[in-house]
């Protein structure tokens, strides 16, 4: 049935009708816009970025390294505390001792395990769970070694060398192969690593007494010189563990491609140091430092002056020895040039306080920062283990 209206009401009622729907029907559109605007940026919101830039290279949050870039940097592995050390095994897969006491597995794709921690390890200051190394021979015998603080009889602060086995879950069966090193809440040394002849180096600090690293018969303020079970290599200068002494708190070594030894070494407050070792020599403190001579006594190859590297882990890479600044915040460069060496630095004040640098499998470099350790300036995601192309160098 139709609807039959007067003309003139048909006038006043029908555009009436037209903008009542006209305007609900905007009023529907506009609510479904409002809706899509509200997901979007509630999503936009959610999404974490995809990359930051630190001026150059880009740092990206991904764990995806930029293979194909020279300039190639990415994080590997993040939300750590005080990485002190790390070490890969044959697998590909990483070790990372955390100062704390806590030793961390992590797979290429930057997932992390908490595998290990020590119940009788010191923290304080700087002491705590150090050196980390892999047994030249692990794939049958599954040894790693670690470097830690502890509390000795009369509580004395003193450091150890253990052997474990490292059983794909955690580790177990410790052995004792270098004790009562002496140890302080600063100046504990701590790096481990097996040289090319297959014998492992302790680098230990003068344990706040500087006497201690003039003193041969004495463990601190040296680099050791030990067999995987902890004896005097046969050989070494003075028939004992020592290898060379003088050293005030070494915390990094590294062997060129020729098998020579370099090392870096805190100064006190400035003349930070960068050696190179041999076997018996004298290097120096409390004696002398920087550019100070004396008969008997090794002169650094390379030191800070009134600058201060406070420099940690080295490794050696293309020609040249890369180490971390952690006062100096850089990743250092010297590039060698028979027993002298150039100096560089890269990432200034970029990653803040870097602890450790080693070569990975792949022929990058791995760096890890420390920024949680009470000086640095933590920011999202610290402590990082960051993955770095030589090549641009």
């Amino acid at each position: 049935m139709g609807l039959n209206l007067n003309p003139s009401v048909q006038t006043l009622i029908l555009p009436s009708m037209y903008n009542a729907i006209v305007s609900r029907r905007n009023l529907v559109i506009l609510a479904i816009a409002a809706v899509i605007l509200v997901g979007i940026i509630i999503y936009l919101a959610k999404k974490p970025p995809e990359n930051r830039t630190i001026n150059i290279p880009q740092f990206k949050n991904d764990n995806q390294p930029q293979e194909t870039s020279k300039e190639a940097i990415s994080v590997y592995a993040q939300n750590l505390e005080v990485i002190w050390a790390m070490a890969f095994l044959p697998s590909g897969d990483l070790l990372a001792t955390e100062r704390k006491g806590t030793v961390n597995l992590i797979d290429a794709e930057g997932n992390i395990s908490r595998i290990f921690a020590l119940d009788n390890v010191l923290q304080a200051g700087e002491s705590g769970l150090h050196g980390i190394a892999i047994h030249p021979d692990f794939e049958n015998n599954r040894f790693v070694y670690l470097y830690y603080t502890y509390r000795g009889n009369g509580d004395n602060t003193q450091n150890r060398v253990s052997r474990f086995r490292f059983d794909g879950e955690t580790f177990t069966e410790e052995r004792i192969i270098v004790d009562a090193i002496p140890g302080a809440i600063f100046h504990d040394g701590g790096r481990i690593k097996f040289g090319p002849d297959k014998n492992l180096y302790i680098t230990t600090g003068d344990a706040r007494n500087p006497s201690l690293a003039q003193n041969v018969n004495s463990l601190a303020g040296k680099i050791l010189r030990v067999t995987d079970e902890g004896n005097p290599v046969p050989g070494n200068p003075f028939g004992t563990r020592v290898y060379s002494y003088g050293h005030r708190n070494p915390q990094g070594i590294a062997w060129d491609e020729n098998g020579k030894l370099w090392e870096t070494e805190h100064g006190e407050s400035a003349t930070d140091e960068f050696n190179i070792i041999k076997p018996g020599k004298n290097y120096g403190w409390p004696t002398i430092r920087g550019d100070q001579t004396q008969d008997g006594i090794e002169k650094p190859v390379l030191h800070s002056g009134t600058e201060t590297w406070a420099p940690a882990g080295a490794a050696y890479a293309d020609g040249s020895i890369f180490f971390g600044g952690l006062k100096g915040q850089a990743l250092f460069q010297a590039k060698l040039q028979g027993e002298s060496a150039v100096l560089s630095s890269h990432f200034k004040e970029q990653f803040g306080r870097i602890r450790d640098v080693i070569v990975g499998p792949d022929g990058f470099l791995y760096i890890s920062t420390s920024n949680q350790d009470g000086r640095g300036k933590p920011v999202e995601g610290d402590d990082k283990i960051i993955r770095i192309n030589p090549d641009q160098f």
